[in-house]
């Protein structure tokens, strides 16, 4: 049976999650629709649990029409409603100059009934306030959360990129069951939240683990994706990043032979066994990549172990690493 785990009181879902950003957005055109459900269904089928998608994720395909995530993840998901936890995103426009946010209660219960229709569901099991809005109190954020839960309308909450100061604001009006921040060996500012998270018994769903593929180690000094494609930007993507990283690289093979694993999954495993109430989101196009990372759950690493692999992040040399579009001021 795969490994499930607990994200605050009793939200039960695979050790790993899926994130479904990527078969329409940030990594050029859109992925083929049927293909994308069927890779979606056969996750299903794998063991996957939790579905990660948001109500900003929309791009135009081939012929210029907008093709929505939730659309494809509502009608991929359907038939299985019963057996999965589906969770989405509120709260972020992205445009050419950046995010723009917007968490006021009357755009929140717009959004939400939007994602219902789209998702084809009448609840979500999990919702998150995908960025923080300057504009509008962490406890009035909190506040409409509390009426979509007594609605029915959604089981549980969360916050994605937040930090300390916001979260205990909003958990003190209604309990956060996670938090959804950046977390890989390249991006580990948010680890400073373990603490508080234990101490409010709030879980952390992990997105972008694998650094948007890069620790994968399957590209190339000097390749280039496809138009559009997120990837082109990144600062570990550029020339001077592969350089930068050797070291890091060369850690993850090092790892990887000794536990008989992929990089990716090295990489996962990492994320894994930091701490129990970790839930990893990695995202493919890929039904091999899925099952791959999916796997990862199985490798045990060690407390020492763990350390050990700390110790080494903090005295080698690695790149920047893309954190996220800028939110529009």
């Amino acid at each position: 049976m795969a490994e499930t785990r607990i994200l605050g009181q009793d939200l039960e879902v695979s050790a790993v999650g899926l994130g479904c950003m990527g078969f329409t957005h940030a990594y050029g055109l859109p992925a083929d629709k049927d293909e994308s459900i069927k890779a979606i269904r056969e996750a299903v089928e794998y063991g996957y649990t939790l579905f990660d998608t948001a109500e900003c994720y929309v791009e135009k395909n081939a012929v210029g029409i907008l093709e929505r995530n939730e659309d494809l993840v509502g009608e991929a998901l359907k038939p299985y409603r019963s057996r999965i936890k589906l969770a989405s995103k509120f709260g972020v426009t992205i445009t050419d100059k950046g995010l723009v946010t917007d968490s006021r209660p009357e755009t929140i219960r717009k959004a939400i009934d939007g994602s219902l229709k789209r998702l084809q569901t009448d609840h979500l099991d999990l919702y998150y306030q995908h960025r923080i809005d300057a504009e509008t109190p962490a406890e009035e954020v909190a506040g409409v959360m509390a009426d979509l839960i007594k609605e029915g309308k959604i089981l549980h909450w969360g916050i994605s990129e937040t930090n300390e100061e916001y979260l205990r604001k909003a958990h003190a009006v209604c309990p956060v069951t996670c938090i959804q921040n950046r977390l890989s060996m390249m991006a580990r500012w948010h680890e400073s939240l373990f603490p508080v998270l234990e101490e409010l018994n709030i879980g952390y769903v992990a997105f972008s683990p694998i650094a948007n593929g890069f620790l994968t180690d399957s590209f190339k000094k000097g390749e280039r994706f496809a138009e559009g494609d997120y990837r082109n930007r990144m600062p570990q993507y550029t020339d001077e990043g592969y350089d930068a990283n050797t070291d890091l690289l060369s850690l993850i093979r090092s790892l990887a032979r000794e536990h008989d694993a992929t990089p990716a999954q090295i990489s996962l495993a990492w994320v894994l066994n930091k701490k129990p109430y970790i839930v990893p989101i990695p995202g493919s196009r890929k039904t091999a990549r899925i099952k791959e990372n999916f796997d990862a759950a199985d490798i045990v690493l060690t407390s020492d172990q763990v350390a050990a692999i700390d110790e080494k992040l903090d005295s080698i040399t690695t790149s920047d690493v893309f954190g996220g579009s800028a939110i529009r001021k």
